[in-house]
């Protein structure tokens, strides 16, 4: 069919149109990538040049790197982030697994009701947890003679860090988990059962390896997320210093901004690491599914799904003490003498510390991010699949989009700092001003947005560009009536994905902002660093409530259009 209108239509003017939508494309997918370039590349290239130089501008080379080295105090805080990160790990994937597991090889019941349980402290700030934790086990903390009697003497340093990462970044291992263990071919198992194997030795042989790539990434994700982490380790660290925190009293406390860079690089060394080796594991990952599996169900066994319910009990249990104590202590009049019921701390947090303009900034930043975030992801995705990009311009921005998920929030912040705060840059008005960290968020979570667009896209059979091009419609017109209704579920996930993750940022944005454009995850560590930690458990309590109700009116909004747009599918 297509073929045979394009031979109809005559050679010249179908190669005309075509040509004049090629350069529309080009000159499109050109903005997209000045905008990576200016926004992504050119801040971390700022980076790189600011560790090679003294404070006088003068190039040193590698000095900087050679005085890190001989500082043991920083070298400290490097072998703290390692190994804190490598405990997590350690801690976050084995447990995050065995969740997994019952989730999806078991027939417990109320499973959605744990999944959502699991997800909340997804909708709040990580720091969210460290504030609970001080609550519980603080110097007056409820259970404070519980951890004195196991031997540690007190939560703020590594152990209020490693316990608050685990709530943090559970999540974040669970539903990589849950994805790799839904792949199964219940062929495997059939023939297991038939030759008489133990459920322990099916365990091994074939549910282990089949969800080795889900564990190589749920690690690779959790050791990055910890290791980067700053809001966590600024609240409940103490004196423990971590890499995170070195570089915020290095760039905001010394004003020494070349050990600064370096410390960043340091931060952004693991994160390509990580990338680079999901990416290999990646390629020589081979499929779980083929064309003749067959789907896996679990078989109901009493003793197995119970003792996995009580598991999922007991970790539903912590998730509901972490925010349930949160709540609480936002409520409570004086910790811990006067626990009547108040808003006191709700009305100090938005009045007396004008964190409710902080709260409305980020309601601000959140909503932008989602708009023109989704906007440029799909368009630039849109653009690089279906339309005909020049090679080298096209592997560009392909590598620059996928370049934000390398990239650790705190390291992209300093690189606005150093870019941006240049007297002698022309996008140097932007600095402290909304519009910048609006855009600082969207590149920060670009990645996700953008392979959630790709995969959206590639399910669409290329069949309508090409009959498009073939009855002389531009490509933007069939990305208007076709590709756009189709994909509009997708764009809400992605605009659901860019707010909710804008409300709850603090990496990202602790360098940039300004009395006028503080947010309410900033004004946490502000009120917590003038020891109103009560007021600073509100604040984080308000940001989660706003982004729970922000994903019920996505989720409202997805069933509406789903029965607008996606009548075809029945």
């Amino acid at each position: 069919m297509p073929t045979a209108a394009i031979a109809a239509a005559g050679p010249g003017p179908a190669r005309l149109r075509a040509t004049a939508g090629d350069r529309v494309a080009a000159l499109a997918i050109t903005l997209v990538a000045l905008l990576l370039v200016a926004f992504l590349a050119l801040p971390l290239l700022a980076i790189g040049l600011q560790a090679l130089q003294d404070n006088q501008g003068r190039f040193v080379w590698l000095r900087n790197f050679v005085a890190y080295a001989q500082t043991p105090a920083l070298l400290e805080s490097l072998w703290n982030s390692v190994w804190v990160s490598a405990l997590v790990t350690l801690l976050a994937v084995p447990t995050a697994f065995m969740a997994a597991y019952a989730l999806t090889r078991s027939r417990m019941r109320l499973k959605p009701l744990f999944r959502g349980i699991t997800l909340i402290p997804l909708l709040a700030p990580s720091l969210l947890s460290a504030i609970s934790l001080i609550y519980w086990f603080g110097n007056q903390g409820v259970l404070k003679a519980w951890l004195t009697a196991l031997g540690i003497e007190q939560i703020y340093g590594a152990p209020g860090i490693v316990m608050a990462e685990w709530f943090a970044v559970f999540p974040h291992a669970l539903m990589i988990l849950v994805t790799a263990l839904t792949a199964a071919d219940g062929r495997l198992y059939e023939a297991a059962d038939a030759l008489g194997t133990s459920r322990l030795r099916a365990f091994w042989t074939i549910t282990l390896p089949g969800a080795r790539y889900g564990l190589i990434s749920a690690s690779l994700v959790v050791f990055t997320l910890v290791i980067t982490d700053f809001g966590i380790p600024k609240v409940i660290g103490g004196s423990f210093n971590v890499l995170a925190t070195d570089v915020f009293k290095l760039v905001i406390g010394q004003q020494d901004f070349q050990r600064g860079a370096v410390v960043a690089l340091l931060l952004l060394a693991p994160a390509v690491l990580t990338f680079a080796v999901d990416h290999f594991v990646a390629r020589r990952q081979t499929a779980m599914l083929t064309a003749r599996a067959v789907p896996y169900r679990p078989r109901r066994s009493p003793w197995r799904d119970g003792l996995l319910a009580a598991y999922c009990v007991l970790i539903a249990a912590l998730m509901l003490a972490m925010l349930g104590m949160a709540v609480f202590a936002s409520f409570a009049s004086f910790w811990p003498y006067n626990l009547t019921p108040s808003l006191r701390h709700y009305t100090m947090g938005l009045f007396d510390a004008e964190v409710g303009e902080g709260f409305v900034n980020s309601l601000r930043m959140a909503a932008g991010t989602a708009v023109f975030g989704t906007a440029l992801v799909f368009v630039g995705a849109y653009l690089l699949e279906k339309t005909r990009v020049p090679g080298p311009l096209g592997s560009a921005v392909r590598m620059l989009a996928l370049l934000p998920m390398a990239v650790p929030g705190l390291v992209l912040g300093l690189g606005y700092i150093f870019f941006f705060n240049e007297p002698s840059n022309p996008l140097n008005g932007l600095y402290h001003t909304m519009t910048l960290l609006t855009l600082c968020s969207i590149v920060h979570f670009y990645t996700t947005g953008h392979l959630t667009a790709v995969t959206a896209l590639k399910s669409l059979d290329a069949e309508f560009e090409a009959v498009s091009a073939s009855l002389k419609v531009p490509f933007y017109k069939t990305f208007w009536r076709v590709t756009l209704p189709i994909c509009t579920p997708t764009l809400v996930d992605i605009a659901r994905y860019f707010f909710v993750n804008a409300m709850t940022t603090i990496s990202a944005v602790v360098f940039l902002y300004s009395p006028e454009t503080k947010v309410a995850s900033i004004a946490i560590l502000n009120l917590d660093e003038a020891g109103e930690i009560g007021a600073a458990a509100a604040c984080a309590i308000m940001i989660l409530v706003a982004s729970a109700v922000a994903t019920f009116v996505f989720w409202l909004l997805a069933l509406w259009i789903e029965k607008r747009t996606q009548a075809w599918k029945a």
